[in-house]
């Protein structure tokens, strides 16, 4: 295996969004690799649920909705592909004790050019999900206060405008934060978000007087692609597997974390899915909480909780893109200012990209399609099929016939999902 180069990253525990918080540089792998084998089962299946768990849940009714009730089969499909192909990361690690990041994954299996897609890959889709937290914020204050438009200078500004703005300026101070540690403590409240929105939306349904009367469609084929992107942006956390393996006191027991963590976390999206789509069914917005009163106090507390994670993480997922573009852009003075200048830059252009293309839904189902189907699908298998397809004591038999045909299945999904995605963000442009 080539030797490392100093952009090289290790993946960070994420505490997110859907969403997967990745990212991570060599400082971090230090601080990593000194407790490395010490986690225990119970602390690792909390980390990895982390992972998985995050924003999709407020995009998962939506994705119903687009599908229709028979597109639930897909969300299963998706579960158990993205699981499988879980344990293909376990595996390819354990051909090679030098792997320990999802990058070193792809230079294992195709070298440097390998590495820089996974990193490349990994990178657009963090900076796409920060952005999508931007939206997503300033959705949710305006449906708080829909009334916060300004004139300035005869420009009329917006109320979502205002408050994507007005968050920025609030994230900003925790954009200088370097320790990924403090960042990682500040997103630790993913798991338990999740259980707040979910249970406040069904105290909505079921106590509040909006009910479970909605039928919905058995299945939209027009909407089939988008819906297929979002399941796909659920089941992103690839990245940071190789991160919980080698962190384990016990590596055996990695396939029983993945089993647990991926059966509770599509119990959680499933039940929210449902819930939705039998509370508002096609009037579904691409976030649930856009559909909820804002005078009920369960409607406030899910809308609150909404509003409250994204803060927290946004500056976990900017981090490993400033690292590694101060990786690649060493500076021989002031590192402290040239750190705070690419931030600075990075964050005004998400508010840019935000403001440009306002939509959640579209932009969540573009980084399903486009980035987690290919880091959560696609490249897991290819790799593998790399890695351990030549090696001596692997046969190409039936398991590798059904590798590449996830492998395709991914590939397929990435295709048209962006393709679709693309066409609705023009032409809502």
């Amino acid at each position: 295996m080539e030797a490392k180069n100093q952009e090289d990253y290790c993946v960070t525990i994420p505490l997110l969004f859907g969403k997967g918080d990745v990212g991570g540089t060599n400082k971090v792998e230090k601080e990593l690799y000194s407790n490395m084998g010490t986690t225990s089962f119970i602390s690792t299946c909390f980390n990895c649920l982390n992972a998985l768990s995050g924003v999709g849940i407020l995009s998962i009714s939506y994705a119903l909705a687009s599908g229709g009730w028979l597109s639930l089969i897909l969300l299963f499909v998706i579960a158990s592909s993205t699981f499988y192909t879980g344990l293909l990361i376990q595996r390819c690690m354990e051909i090679d004790p030098m792997i320990t990041s999802y990058p070193d994954i792809g230079e294992r299996a195709f070298g440097k050019t390998g590495r820089t897609i996974v990193s490349t890959t990994m990178n657009v889709e963090l900076y796409l999900v920060a952005t999508g937290f931007l939206i997503l914020e300033g959705d949710n204050m305006c449906n708080l206060f829909p009334d916060m438009d300004f004139d300035i200078y005869g420009t009329r500004i917006g109320t979502k405008s205002v408050f994507v703005v007005l968050v920025a300026i609030i994230i900003f101070p925790t954009n200088w934060f370097n320790s990924m540690k403090l960042l990682s403590y500040v997103s630790a409240s993913g798991v338990l978000a999740s259980m707040i929105i979910l249970g406040s939306i069904f105290w909505a349904g079921a106590v509040d007087g909006v009910g479970f009367q909605q039928k919905g469609q058995l299945i939209n084929w027009n909407g089939l692609p988008s819906a297929i992107s979002l399941y796909a942006f659920c089941y992103c956390a690839h990245p940071v597997f190789p991160t919980l393996y080698t962190s384990m006191r016990n590596q055996h027991q990695f396939p029983k974390v993945l089993l647990l963590s991926f059966v509770l976390c599509t119990a959680t999206y499933s039940i929210m899915a449902i819930t939705g789509y039998l509370m508002f069914g096609q009037e579904l917005e691409s976030q649930i909480t856009l559909n909820l009163s804002t005078t009920n106090i369960s409607s406030k507390l899910a809308i609150c909780t909404a509003l409250v994670t994204p803060i927290a993480k946004y500056a976990l997922m900017l981090t490993p893109i400033v690292n590694s573009i101060e990786a690649k852009f060493q500076s021989s003075y002031n590192k402290r200012m040239h750190s705070f200048l690419i931030r600075t830059i990075l964050m005004i252009s998400t508010v840019v990209v935000a403001l440009s293309l306002p939509f959640f839904g579209y932009l969540m189902s573009l980084v399903g399609a486009l980035l987690s189907a290919t880091t959560s699908i696609t490249i897991p298998c290819l790799c593998y099929l790399k890695i351990c397809g030549g090696c001596s004591k692997k046969r190409i038999g039936l398991e590798m016939m059904i590798v590449g045909f996830i492998a395709l299945i991914g590939l397929i999904v990435a295709v048209v999902g962006t393709y679709v995605s693309l066409v609705d963000i023009i032409t809502n442009l």
